[in-house]
């Protein structure tokens, strides 16, 4: 753990210039108390760096959430090992790329793609007690303010860093591995709440270094306002992961012809606000790129896509907040990442690996992240690994 201002705890080893001056900016409203603890996969995000964690008393900033609200994993290991799929034979075109594109089958896939109908599940999620609808009409608005057509978003999956994925663990066990969030309608109420903070602070004739620093104070209405939505879109987050997961389950119940007995099942967000309390006082604990790590509480830190991911528990380090990184954190922009790779080099590092073979990828090469060992090895004091897992399924949208 480094202590870079009074402020500012860091267990990142590899920290770019950019980042830290970004995270010492954060870290120094008065309202986050009592420090900031930057992660290890720590890098540069808008308003507020990803990979930190950042508690607030009297007043929040939405785009310490930012605008992928309750992004996170879900898995599920099965009873089957790497020999139970090896015996299903498809032909020549390999029973991995079968059960591949059966998942993309599945479910929308990449930027603006939503189901064209329901399942019974999804129906379910959101029309029973404590469903969506329940929630938003507890919470006082209207989710399709937003976005219209936000109830075919769930169940759907996105791009970017966004992945379904089958691995094997240490034991050559099967999972089920899937990392997404609240889509384009958490998307649009997170734009929302960012841009009324930011007009409180013109109002205020409130100047702030960086205006996506803009925050909202507790005991007025648009602060109320927006942790009600806050958390109604990431129950949503929430609900899209389990609702992608019955699919996949389902999808992989029909290939292997035996319904999937799931062992374990593991989910975690990793941008989020909640309520907790640390070193005697309660506060407002935004999590953009960080999971919760109190003791014996699992979560899920998933490498690059082609990298290991890791199922692990938390060790309750009272320094971080009780926190760990949410993966391996960029180490080159999107467009950065599209000039530096080629696909030639995206294939290389995906061999062994059944995925869509496309350069819409590039970005997403492992090489455009930082080293997920370096990660884990920053981690230690925060979490203790139980489960290393390599992908052998890979399924992105574009």
């Amino acid at each position: 753990m480094e202590k870079i201002t009074d402020k500012l705890l860091s267990w990142a080893s590899i920290l770019e210039p950019k980042t830290r001056e970004q995270a010492i900016r954060t870290a120094a409203m008065p309202f986050v108390q009592p420090h900031m603890a930057l992660m290890p996969d720590a890098h540069l995000g808008k308003g507020a760096t990803v990979g930190s964690v950042i508690p607030t008393e009297g007043a929040i900033m939405p785009a310490a959430v930012g605008v992928d609200i309750g992004c996170g994993m879900d898995a599920v290991l099965t009873q089957w090992t790497i020999d139970d799929l090896q015996a299903i034979d498809y032909g020549q075109d390999g029973s991995l790329r079968r059960l591949r594109e059966e998942i993309e089958r599945a479910i929308p896939l990449s930027a603006g793609k939503y189901n064209t109908e329901l399942t019974a599940t999804a129906i379910a999620r959101l029309n029973r007690r404590d469903g969506l609808h329940d929630l938003a009409a507890r919470a006082g608005f209207d989710p399709a303010v937003y976005a219209p057509n936000w109830e075919r978003q769930l169940g759907s999956l996105g791009s970017g860093n966004h992945f379904i994925e089958i691995s094997l663990d240490e034991l050559d066990r099967v999972w089920i591995f899937l990392h997404s969030g609240s889509r384009g309608v958490g998307n649009k109420l997170a734009q929302h709440h960012i841009k009324v903070a930011q007009e409180q602070m013109r109002r205020r004739f409130i100047e702030l270094e960086d205006p996506d620093l803009a925050y909202l104070i507790e005991g007025e209405p648009a602060f109320a306002a927006y942790i009600a939505e806050l958390r109604w879109a990431q129950a949503f987050a929430r609900e899209n992961r389990a609702e992608m997961m019955d699919r996949v389950v389902l999808t992989l119940s029909e290939f292997m012809q035996e319904d999937v007995e799931s062992q374990e099942h593991i989910s975690c967000h990793h941008n989020y606000t909640q309520r907790e309390r640390h070193f005697g006082r309660d506060l407002w604990v935004s999590r953009k790129g960080a999971i919760d790590a109190h003791e014996g509480v699992m979560g899920l830190i998933p490498g690059s896509m082609g990298t290991r991911s890791y199922v692990v528990r938390g060790r309750g380090n009272v320094a971080s907040l009780s926190s760990a990184p949410h993966g391996a954190g960029r180490e080159y922009s999107r467009a950065a990442a599209r000039k530096a790779f080629t696909f030639e080099q995206l294939d290389a590092a995906m061999e062994g690996i059944e995925y869509r073979r496309t350069d819409a990828f590039i970005d997403e090469i492992p090489a455009a992240y930082k080293p997920i060992d370096v990660i884990m090895r920053d981690a230690e004091p925060l979490v203790e690994v139980v489960h290393e897992l390599r992908q052998i399924v890979n399924v992105k949208g574009d």
